[in-house]
């Protein structure tokens, strides 16, 4: 009997030991990450038979159990990779929210004070400070775009760097992970159960994984993990580990795009829209929705200015008497990437810009995608145009003509193979090439080319207004036909006469009527229609009498003439962006209102994802984690189970003396 009290207050004290050992485990790794609170399975032993019925033989520890939810460990997974994506995308965007918004920084006041320098010249346009100031303020818009796009690049980068050592982080911690499941296999080799510890250690792992790229888990027979990301990219399978790779993207030479190694050796690109969750998504969102917008945005505001700048100082004459040239070195801004390496044919595609008022904020992708047949795509929203043809010239010739335009044309050289395709920039670079055409204030062309007076000889009073300029293709040296001035026209039996015979005559009615006549013929006189030819127009008004004359000259002494001056002042609030629905200003009030929106967007959804967050790691920790007050009253308990166990030792060891001293008796 006493050796059966032995045993079974021996197999008590074992069992309180090994609560006590669990027990100190949890507080001593209260403060662990990943840490989950173990406890001990706690049996009793098979009782014996006897004549009085079965006696029990004591405990026994079966095993050390992990409190642990697979269900909600998954949820703090999902809320928490949903986090980091926001949050790190927030983190970014602000930056550039910050930087378009500053009252200083930004393009809004280098665009009031290049104007103003317009205005100058306008109320005194033979001013060489009021010209050479204007010049200035040129050069500090064109540093102002510059020093935002020159940011905008500096953060390009910086996200290259930090996807980069995402890519590093991301491998280095599948490597642990395969390293663990080859631990966790032997551990459980080794004998009943599991090694908690290990558990804990690569479900932290999985966690940080997870913080950085979204990933799905799946459990094998042996207690090891498979860890897939992507659309089902396998990235640790057992103890085999994949890794991912970084290099320039297939599409675009100049963006890093993220890979995976292949087990055949090489890596495969991932598309973009499967790195879902965690700061690489964040970052990848940042590069694509926020900087690219931005600078495709100013590189169609460089775009629109040089275009509209350019042809109204076209359209005037400068100090020198000499028609306008150009105020800002004409863009090509486009950037067009053929897709590296599977391209297999000889095609070039060359995207002139067309017109800057119908360019988009969108890249665009070309693809040939079956013979004399090209598709192009709007990466935007998705839109597509296809469109075939007798060869890929005409095929291309019918795409354009389907497209409504935007704002660029497109030119093929050289034979594509199906299959080919290009990404097409239209305005990414746009500001790295803006830059002041000239330094020579004589050259801005505040005058008109033309002027125009009723003779004083007239008899009736008729009137003819200063006239405007459309087009100076006629009027310049060398021009074939060119427009002789001066162009004197007599007004006779109602009708006007002398015009030249190398150009047809428009003529639009007050009413907006329009009416063409052959050059050199006479023309019906109407009080306040606008006559148009050879790019030039006017007004006469009033009533004229045979005989009376008016005359189109050449404005040879045009130093303080200021009319192309105020139409260059005036494109400040013409609407010559987003389809005429847009000026420079509210096209770049568009841009900044847009990245406030978003970077606020992101902020409230990273805030309210953080508080999803919060209550699922709550709802986990509340089941899984360490609680102090519950392990102090484990700590006694089990300490009260040795006591208690070991008394029965020392009565069982006191009746076994007691039978041996009978014995010897």
């Amino acid at each position: 009997m006493g050796n059966s009290l032995l045993s079974i207050g021996l197999t008590g004290v074992q069992a309180a030991q090994a609560g006590l050992l669990t027990t100190s485990h949890n507080i001593t790794n209260a403060s662990t990450p990943g840490f989950s609170r173990q406890s001990i399975v706690q049996t009793s032993n098979i009782a014996l038979y006897s004549g009085a019925g079965y006696i029990g033989q004591g405990a026994n520890v079966e095993t050390i159990r992990r409190t642990y939810s697979q269900f909600l460990n998954q949820q703090v997974l999902s809320a928490d990779t949903r986090y980091q994506e926001l949050s790190t995308y927030y983190d970014q965007i602000k930056q550039i929210d910050n930087l378009l918004g500053d009252a200083t920084a930004g393009l809004s006041p280098a665009l009031q004070d290049f104007f103003s320098g317009i205005q100058s010249i306008a109320a005194d346009p033979s001013s060489i400070p009021a010209r050479q100031s204007m010049l200035s303020q040129a050069d500090a818009l064109v540093g102002r775009l510059q020093s935002l796009n020159s940011r905008l690049d500096e953060m390009r980068t910086q996200s290259s760097n930090e996807i980069a050592n995402s890519v590093v982080e991301i491998n280095s911690l599948a490597t642990q992970i395969g390293q663990l499941n080859q631990q966790i296999i032997y551990a459980n080799n080794l004998g009943v159960g599991t090694a908690n510890d290990l558990l804990d250690k690569r479900d932290d792992l999985v966690s940080q994984l997870n913080q950085q790229i979204r990933v799905t888990v799946q459990t094998n027979d042996d207690s090891s993990i498979n860890v897939f990301i992507g659309n089902g990219q396998p990235l640790v399978v057992g103890t085999m580990v994949g890794q991912l790779t970084t290099g320039p993207s297939a599409e675009d030479i100049s963006k890093l795009a993220v890979g995976i190694k292949m087990p055949t050796g090489g890596s495969q690109q991932l598309p973009e829209s499967t790195l879902s969750g965690g700061k690489l998504s964040g970052l990848l969102m940042f590069r694509s929705q926020a900087i690219d917008l931005t600078q495709n945005s100013l590189g169609r505001i460089a775009m629109s200015l040089t275009q509209t700048l350019n042809a109204q100082n076209r359209l005037g004459i400068d100090l020198n008497g000499n028609l306008g040239g150009d105020l800002f070195t004409p863009l090509a801004g486009h950037t067009i990437y053929p897709n590296q390496p599977t391209n297999a044919g000889t095609a070039q595609i060359d995207v002139p810009i067309t017109d800057a008022n119908d360019l988009t904020l969108s890249d665009y992708s070309l693809t040939y995608t079956a013979d004399n047949t090209f598709q192009l795509v709007r990466r935007t929203d998705g839109q597509t145009w296809t469109a075939t043809g007798t060869d890929p010239q005409d095929a291309l010739g019918n795409l354009l003509a389907s497209v409504p335009t935007q704002g660029f044309s497109l030119n093929l050289t050289g034979a594509p193979a199906v299959g080919d395709s290009f990404l097409i920039q239209p305005t990414r670079f746009a500001v790295s090439e803006f830059s002041k055409a000239t330094d020579d204030p004589r050259l801005i062309a505040a005058g008109a080319p033309i002027t125009t007076a009723a003779a004083n000889s007239n008899v009736g009073n008729g009137k003819i207004d200063e006239g405007s300029v459309t087009s100076v293709a006629n009027l310049a040296a060398g021009a074939s036909p060119a427009l002789n001035l001066p162009l004197t026209l007599t007004f006779s039996g109602g009708n006007l006469n002398g015009f030249p015979a190398d150009f047809p005559v428009t003529v639009t009615q007050p009413d907006g009527t329009v009416a063409n006549y052959p050059a050199g013929s006479a023309v019906p006189y109407t009080p306040g229609a606008k006559i148009e030819l050879a790019g030039i127009g006017f007004t006469i008004s009033g009533e004229p009498v045979n005989g009376d004359t008016f005359s189109i000259q050449a404005n040879t002494n045009g130093v303080s003439d200021n009319r192309n001056a105020v139409l260059l002042g005036q494109l400040q609030q013409a609407k010559t962006m987003l389809g005429g629905s847009a000026s420079y200003a509210s096209a770049y009030a568009q841009l900044v209102s847009q990245i406030g929106t978003q970077t606020r967007t992101a902020q409230v959804a990273a805030t309210s994802q953080q508080t999803i967050l919060q209550q699922a790691t709550d709802a986990r920790d509340s089941m899984s984690a360490v609680s102090l007050d519950d392990e102090a009253a484990n700590l006694i308990r089990y300490q009260q189970a040795y006591q208690a166990s070991g008394k029965v030792m020392e009565i069982a060891s006191k009746l076994f003396d007691t039978i041996l001293a009978v014995v010897n008796s």
